[in-house]
């Protein structure tokens, strides 16, 4: 009777063992998924998405996203080339191209990206004024997005975008700026006076030009003038008298 106990006993063992290597070796990967195969410790190949029968004790299988991933990169310190002092952050979009390579090549690809990301950041910033940071973020996002990529090619990792999201100035850096865009706008709006009287002066020595070759268009001035005047409603009207019509009248009287 013991040894039918027994039986039965390793039997069941054996059933409960079973099961549990049986569901252990099933793996199911979704769409963006990959599972990296390695057989006694060796890269085997890579499988996925669907079902995979991974040989527990013998085969280990680590999971990949393949899907674009979106990284914070976190606030950095940086001096930029005309000594300014600003923090700066960024957002980076990537995603895992090669699964094999992206867990052989390096140990933690994530975190090799971050670190990379931010001393990439500070070193390419570094290198152009604060006028350039602010104005031209297109370019130094391409820039950045365009080593970081050449860089994580042998990770079989593709950097998508990246984009600066938030160049912070000191307080007193943000008043020296604005006294200065304030200097700026004084400057121009002097400049446009100054060239204003300067086309006004030419404009009027050409007309004073024209009616000295002309006294027909003198007389018709003065007679523009009076309108003007006399359309003030003033009770006194002062209006000067052309000298050619002094010279007429002297002329007609010598004669008399």
């Amino acid at each position: 009777m013991e040894i039918y106990t027994d039986f039965f006993y390793s039997a069941y063992m054996l059933i409960v063992f079973g099961i549990f290597f049986v569901f252990s070796a099933i793996k199911i990967l979704r769409e963006y998924q990959r599972g990296v195969i390695f057989l006694l410790g060796r890269f085997w190949r890579v499988k996925g998405p669907g079902l995979v029968i991974v040989i527990p004790f013998i085969q280990k299988m680590v999971r990949v996203d393949l899907r674009t991933m979106v990284m914070d990169v976190p606030e950095q310190d940086v001096i930029s080339r005309d000594n300014v002092s600003v923090k700066v952050n960024a957002v980076v979009y990537y995603r895992v191209v090669d699964a094999q390579r992206a867990i052989i090549e390096v140990e933690n690809f994530e975190y090799a990206t971050s670190q990379l990301a931010q001393t990439t950041l500070r070193s390419v910033l570094g290198q152009h004024a604060l006028d350039e940071m602010l104005a031209d973020r297109d370019r130094l996002n391409d820039d950045i997005r365009q080593i970081l990529d050449d860089q994580t090619d042998a990770w079989g990792i593709k950097v998508m975008n990246v984009e600066l999201k938030h160049v912070d100035l000191d307080p007193s850096m943000v008043r020296a700026i604005a006294k200065e865009a304030e200097a700026e706008r004084l400057r121009r709006a002097k400049v446009i006076s100054a060239l204003g009287e300067a086309q006004a002066a030419d404009n009027i020595l050409e007309a004073a030009k024209i009616l000295h070759e002309q006294p027909e268009a003198m007389q018709i001035r003065y007679l523009t003038a009076l309108s003007d005047v006399v359309g003030e409603n003033s009770s006194t009207i002062v209006f000067p008298l052309p000298l050619d019509l002094l010279d007429i009248a002297r002329g007609h009287s010598s004669k008399e």
